[in-house]
């Protein structure tokens, strides 16, 4: 695919002035005026889209967090080992074969658009092999983690812990991979019930796997860590089965194909961004605790800071869900060739991120007092966080509005785009304005949210002006043209 197609017109508004059509697609409300009904409508595929997809990410985001939750059990230096494993699996591989799955969301949902269906097991099968490749420098690399947290000195027998969580933790990525495919898989077709339910099956799995593992045989955190991935193989499976068995996919996967060998880089010019986009975000949060660290009262701090991301963490949710449904309405319609009918999905949902980004700001002003309660009885711990609340009220704001726009950029295709303004705004931005509040000004704590705040703001108002202004007609016949350039006819995707 050429540079160009994979990049946004900045020449007219949001809503462009003359909806024709392009002539191969079915819009028949190709007009100035929205119509409530159409809004309507958009509305329901959206939060019945979205509704599923925060559940699946409740749960995905859930599983990691339990197992730490059972390694508690064993002790302080397991918990500290194994949250410290956690923190360096997430950055160096569970983020970047995450976003890497996210190419798809382009890929497949502007396919479905275009009604070439067979094309979604295509590039499910090739996103599988790319991913799978990748999984191996991370396993070796994982394997390494001892020794790489012994050279940045941190504690000897932490270092050891974490490197044998670590170890346990590498069958876990590969599973991981292949299911990233599969939900991109279902979601760009709006099949998202099926995800719901292996999802809950599989986290119900974990527990149990967990509890038996510690508990009944004693393997300590090597057993959690193991659990991690008979969970991840498990969901995988389901889905496997469904995806063969159901009806639902009989236009969509028809089989295994040697094509899906074919144009592994090209699948890479989309998922490498898409990665940045992830990793550069995610590796800006895990910068703030590693600087809480370093000031004065480091263990009020860290407390603090970790306090503060767990919760943003289950915030983010909600509109990461309806990033990932925005996404998978916007690749559709262009891909159908019906760019009103995406710029509609994309009006619509910026306007769920601001109502639900507001009453969630609301509610946790409301109840920054008591919010600290939750994690600690620490009264020292529940006044700082009180004090910082409001602050991060407006972090959880800004990040619920670049996920949203940040599925957009997923649906038209705009990762390169969306990696350039990621990196720009977090670390040019972001982090040197947390830095310098943070140790210049000394405003402690507070200074590493204001920081990140502008990062993450910087992030949400650029990509908002490329939305904006895009050229909406001129998406569908990019997307027109990526879906035909790489389409295999039908018959010999077999």
């Amino acid at each position: 695919m050429d540079q160009e197609y994979s990049q946004t017109n900045v020449e007219s508004p949001l809503i462009p002035s003359s909806e024709k059509g392009l002539g191969y697609g079915d819009d028949h409300s190709q007009t100035k005026n929205i119509k409530y009904g159409e809004i309507s409508v958009e509305l329901k595929k959206q939060m019945g889209l979205a509704g599923p997809l925060v559940v699946v990410s409740f749960l995905q985001c859930s599983l990691l967090m339990i197992s730490v939750m059972f390694v508690g059990h064993l002790g302080e230096l397991s918990l500290a080992s194994a949250s410290m494993a956690t923190s360096f699996a997430g950055v160096t591989g569970f983020s970047f074969m995450l976003g890497m799955g996210s190419a798809l969301e382009t890929l497949c949902g502007q396919a479905y658009g275009a009604k070439q269906y067979h094309m979604l097991g295509i590039h499910m099968q090739r996103a599988m092999i790319v991913l799978m490749l990748v999984s191996v420098p991370v396993a070796a690399l994982w394997g390494f983690t001892e020794q790489i947290f012994t050279i940045f000195k941190q504690d000897p027998k932490i270092s050891l812990h974490a490197g044998t969580y670590a170890r346990w933790l590498i069958p876990s990525i590969f599973p991981f991979g292949l299911l990233q495919c599969q939900l991109r898989f279902l979601q760009t077709q709006s099949n998202v019930l099926p995800l719901m339910i292996s999802t809950a099956i599989a986290s119900l799995v974990h527990v149990i796997a967990c509890w038996t593992s510690i508990f009944r045989f004693e393997l300590g955190n090597k057993g959690v860590a193991l659990s991690i991935a008979i969970s991840y193989w498990i969901n995988v499976f389901i889905l496997a089965i469904y995806i063969k068995l159901s009806p639902a996919c009989e236009k969509t996967w028809t089989g295994f194909s040697k094509e899906a060998l074919e144009n592994l880089f090209g699948f890479l010019e989309l998922g490498i961004p898409s990665a940045l986009m992830v990793c550069s975000e995610q590796w800006s949060y895990e910068f703030l605790v590693f600087m809480s660290g370093l000031l004065p009262n480091p263990k009020l701090e860290t407390s603090m800071m970790s306090i503060s991301l767990n919760t943003s963490t289950m915030v983010f949710r909600v509109p990461f869900g309806f990033g990932s449904a925005v996404s998978t309405r916007v690749s559709n319609e262009l891909g159908a060739g019906r760019p009103y009918a995406a710029c509609l999905a994309v009006r619509i949902v910026i306007f769920l991120a601001v109502t639900e980004g507001l009453l969630v700001s609301i509610v946790a002003v409301v109840l920054r007092s008591i919010w600290g309660y939750m994690y600690t009885n620490e009264e020292e711990v529940v006044r700082y966080l009180a004090s910082v609340m409001p602050v991060l009220a407006i972090s959880n704001f800004m990040d619920g509005m670049q996920a949203v726009f940040s599925g957009i950029a997923r649906g038209c295709g705009w990762q390169k785009i969306g990696a350039k303004v990621n990196l720009g705004a977090y670390y040019l931005a972001g982090l040197p304005t947390a830095i310098i509040l943070t140790f210049v000004f000394h405003f402690g704590g507070k200074g590493l949210w204001m920081g990140i705040i502008s990062g993450s703001g910087l992030q949400a108002l650029l990509l908002f002006a490329i939305t904006m202004c895009t050229n909406w007609e001129l998406e569908a016949k990019k997307a027109k043209e990526r879906v035909f350039a790489s389409r295999i006819p039908a018959h010999e995707a077999s």
